[in-house]
């Protein structure tokens, strides 16, 4: 049961969680604190420049620090959040099943117009390509342009590429259609996470993830199975046509249904920081550079100050800037009027700095954007999301290849029905490393002195990085061996707990290390992660036909082992790494933001 909001009163504030302090490092947060003071109502903005309040739920502090506003998405209702949460859970279960649903027509496009199983292979890279360059190319969209346009945008080039699947009838046909397919999940490759980080607090990331998790399971293990009973019982032809009218409906769903998410906090630097803003930093539009700047009691104090346009502020000017910071102080935004119902499903909420249509300003996030690259969490969270598109490829290959012929004689509807399994085996490993990774670090920060470190996320990698190994060496060694199906499935399902813990772990990992790149740090992921399940992808029917199997799934079993386990030197270097990358991140959202 959650604890209520409640507000306490510090001359305190929290520093670590302020980005223009010196002490501050990205992925250290102050989330636990062990003495709160809420008796002290004596004090109040005009009687003392430097009052402050920080909200939490119980002792855990909350991150970001929510406005009054009512348009704040962190103050929706558990009903609108709720209706949020579903579509965006729902498109990225959907958009999992039609990027994995092209195996289970393979045969049919054989048999009826000769296309080969290895162009269908190659329609399976460029769908990895369609992936991962498309949240590339996306991602600065989001922050003009707002998080909705480019649910839109990708849903309906899913549409297109759906509609063409269903009318291929050449080797292009089913090559090219898997390209906007591979682009319609781009949203739920990054997109999605931002969404959800705007319409919940840190500590409650985990948790959260665990469904997009368990959305991105259900969708990658169930597709193919959902496309085998279509293809046995309706043809092969309703797999994409099937997934056309999804498409429309979802689009008419995302047009009528989805909030925009995106809020302007910069107005509310004092809130959403858990310190009270500066004269300078309540006036100057965000993205402003800063030295220092204070005000004490209306009289001119000012150490040294400079803005970027170095212009000097007179005393007058002062004057109104501190009513204006003690007025943002006062209200919150609590007078904010709620947006109407059609604005706030308005498909683009242009971002408050964007000029014109903003081309200059995407082109210049883009190249930004590609210092990501650079960020050595982004890299190795990259890895171990980016084995499991590996694997993926080879168990649904091998259950392609051997379980249809005998000694097994699987039909269609045998095979898909393999992906239970891997579902359940999914489903378990989202809940151990998601709603107990939350308890988890609330219960080490308790041990820190009330400190998150973002590295607390990373011990839950130890775990399948023993279990998952061994899935795939049962699974191979069991198909190779013709043995009853109770040991191969349960390697399946050991396979499934490690793609479930991968997933959430190295999302909620970089999630906390850098909580104002989400959509950036999560583009980078899944670049990383859709070429290696390309690389993979091309290289697994040579490299099983070379090795076989059992031989073939050992070597993965190692490489899967470790970066697992590579979660060791990234806890015991972590903070270093976060405090050498820290220039890079306040540089990047100072040019981001002020763009």
């Amino acid at each position: 049961m959650s604890h209520p909001i409640e507000t306490i009163t510090s001359n305190d504030p929290v520093e670590l969680n302020n980005r223009h302090n010196d002490n501050f490092i990205p992925g250290t947060l102050n989330i636990y604190s062990f003495e709160i003071n809420q008796d002290d109502e004596e004090l109040s903005h005009e009687k003392d420049p430097n009052f402050h309040r920080i909200k939490t739920q119980g002792n855990i502090i909350l991150i970001p620090q929510p406005s009054d506003s009512p348009n704040d998405p962190l103050n929706w209702s558990s009903y609108r959040k709720a209706i949020c949460f579903a579509i965006v859970a729902f498109i990225t279960g959907f958009t999992a099943a039609t990027s994995n649903d092209a195996g289970a027509v393979q045969d049919s496009f054989n048999e009826i117009y000769g296309i080969s199983y290895d162009a269908m292979n190659t329609g399976a890279g460029v769908l990895f390509i369609g992936i991962g360059w498309g949240t590339f190319f996306l991602a600065p969209s989001a922050s003009l342009y707002g998080r909705k346009f480019t649910y839109y945008i990708c849903i309906f080039l899913g549409l297109l590429g759906a509609l063409w699947f269903a009318l291929a009838r050449r080797t292009s046909d089913t090559i090219w259609s898997q390209l906007f397919v591979g682009i319609s999940e781009s949203c739920a490759e990054a997109q999605v996470q931002l969404s959800l980080s705007d319409l919940y607090f840190q500590h409650q990331l985990g948790s959260v993830l665990t469904v997009y998790i368990l959305a991105t399971s259900v969708g990658t293990f169930l597709g193919p199975l959902i496309a085998g009973f279509i293809v046995q019982y309706a043809g092969f032809r309703f797999v994409g046509w099937i997934a056309v009218f999804i498409s429309a409906g979802l689009l008419i769903v995302i047009a009528f249904g989805l909030e925009e998410t995106v809020f302007d906090r910069s107005a509310f630097r004092g809130v959403i920081h858990g310190f009270a803003p500066t004269i300078a930093e309540a006036a100057v539009p965000a993205g402003t550079a800063i030295k220092t700047a204070s005000i004490t009691d209306g009289k001119k104090d000012i150490d040294s100050k400079e803005l970027t346009n170095e212009e000097d502020i007179s005393f007058e000017d002062q004057k109104k800037e501190q009513e204006l910071a003690l007025s943002q102080k006062v209200t919150y935004g609590a007078n904010d009027p709620p947006k109407s119902y059609w604005r706030s499903i308005q498909l683009i909420t242009p971002a408050k700095n964007l000029k014109g249509w903003g081309i200059k300003q995407y082109l210049l996030q883009l190249r930004l954007l590609f210092k990501v690259f650079l960020y050595p969490p982004v890299i190795y969270s990259g890895f171990v999301w980016g084995i499991q598109s590996a694997l993926l490829t080879f168990y649904l290959t091998v259950e392609d290849d051997v379980y249809y012929d005998p000694p097994y004689n699987y039909g269609n509807v045998g095979v898909a029905l393999m992906n239970i399994p891997t579902l359940i085996g999914s489903v378990i490993g989202c809940f151990f490393a998601g709603k107990l990774s939350d308890y988890f670090s609330i219960w080490m920060a308790k041990r820190n002195g009330g400190i998150q470190e973002a590295e607390f996320r990373l011990w839950f990698l130890f775990v399948p990085a023993f279990i998952a190994p061994v899935g795939l060496v049962l699974f191979a060694v069991g198909t190779d061996q013709d043995w009853h199906w109770p040991p191969t499935y349960v390697g399946l399902g050991f396979i499934g707990f490690g793609f479930g813990c991968s997933g959430d772990v190295a999302m909620s990992y970089l999630m906390d290390s850098y909580p104002e790149m989400v959509i950036e740090m999560m583009c980078g992921v899944s670049v990383i992660n859709n070429m290696i399940g390309c690389i993979f992808t091309f290289a697994c029917s040579p490299w099983l036909a070379a090795m076989g199997n059992t031989h073939t799934f050992i070597i993965l079993a190692v490489i899967q082992f470790l970066i697992m386990i590579g979660a060791a030197p990234m806890i015991y270097y972590g903070k270093r790494i976060r405090l050498w990358t820290k220039d890079w991140y306040l540089e990047f959202l100072q040019l981001r933001d002020g763009l």
